[in-house]
This record gives structure tokens, sequence and C-alpha cells, in this order.
């Protein structure tokens, strides 16, 4: 166990710090928090549960964000874009055959709908298409088969968390703000009497 933690932890210090970020933050607060577009994440498998994550963590912080998946996307689903969107798409390979297909359906639509790419491969064609292109760093998969997604998926989430918390310092999102979003439940109750 203090193997794999001690892997994924190194993981997750050694992900490159680089002013994409800063771009990518740009590009979410003048598109969505200014001019009124939303943030649409897309991945498939393993990276669609983190950018579908990453999608309502956004919502509950004053950024309006929806997943899209990637095969639906081509049955229909790809109207939910809107000429002000944001597109963040997640791929570790960065050669995810139905992202990029996304891309290319996306711009067809909208040529000027900008994309920010998360994936462990720098070099690939998903990267050459992004506007912005955040780079995990590529670390191996924990899974002994160095197969399954497990040290690229925590990596995605961190680095999702990276651009949220940055996104609400770039617009103040502030705790009465949170407290509008979040009703019920705990969070709800601790954002409303703090």
């Amino acid at each position: 166990m203090r193997q794999i933690l001690a892997a994924e932890s190194q993981a997750i210090a050694n992900i490159p710090v680089t002013d994409g970020y800063e771009h990518a933050v740009n590009l979410i607060v003048e598109h969505v928090h200014r001019q009124g577009g939303k943030l649409v994440t897309s991945g498939m498998g393993k990276c669609g549960q983190i950018a579908d994550n990453i999608a309502t963590t956004f919502s509950s912080t004053g950024i309006p964000a929806t997943f899209l998946h990637p095969s639906e996307a081509q049955h229909g689903d790809l109207g939910v874009l809107q000429p002000h969107d944001v597109l963040l798409l997640l791929s570790n390979s960065g050669r995810t055959s139905e992202i990029v297909a996304l891309v290319q359906l996306a711009h067809n639509l909208y040529p000027q709908l900008p994309c920010i790419v998360i994936t462990g491969n720098e070099q690939s064609e998903l990267a050459g298409l992004a506007d912005v292109c955040l780079w995990t760093g590529g670390a191996p998969e924990v899974c002994p088969l160095g197969l399954t997604p497990t040290t690229s998926t925590t990596m995605m989430t961190v680095m999702g968390d990276v651009l949220v918390v940055s996104t609400m310092l770039a617009t103040g999102f502030s705790r009465e703000d949170y407290a509008k979003r979040h009703h019920g439940g705990y969070l709800g109750q601790k954002a409303r009497n703090s």
C-alpha cells in the first residue's frame, strides 16, 4: 500500500507547472464567466468519469459546466454546444478516436470554440489540436499490468482541481456564492452558517 501511495504522490508532485494553467483559466473566465458560455468537458471510459466530476465541481463553484459523452455527441448531443463555450477534453493517450473526432465536429459547428486538453501525451494528435495542452507528465500507471487507468486519472483529477480553484480565485467566488448553490446537505449548512 505504501508503495502505491508513494508512486501516486510522486506522480502528482511531478505534474509539470506551466503557464498553460493561467491561459486555461483565462479562457474559462472570459468565455464562461464574462460572456455567458459554459464549460463542456468530455472523455472516454475512466477519463470520461473524471471529466464528469470536473464539470460538476465547476458548476458548484460558479462556472456552468456539463459533461458531453463523445460517442453521444456524434448522435445529436453535439447540439449542447453554444458559441461562447469552452471545451475541456481528457485523454491519457491523446489518441482516443472519439475525442479527436469531437474536436473536429465541434469546430465544424463553431470554429472559434477554444479547446483545453489534459493528456499524458503532449506529442499526440489531440494535443496538437488544443489551444492549451496541460500535460500530466506521463507517469506510469501503478497498475501491475501498466494498463488500468490509476495514476493517470489521479493526476487528471488533481489538475482539474487546480483549474477549479484557480478559477474560483480569478472570479472572486465567495462563501455566499457557494451557499446559493448548495441548499441541502452538510456543505450547504456549513456554507450558510459560517
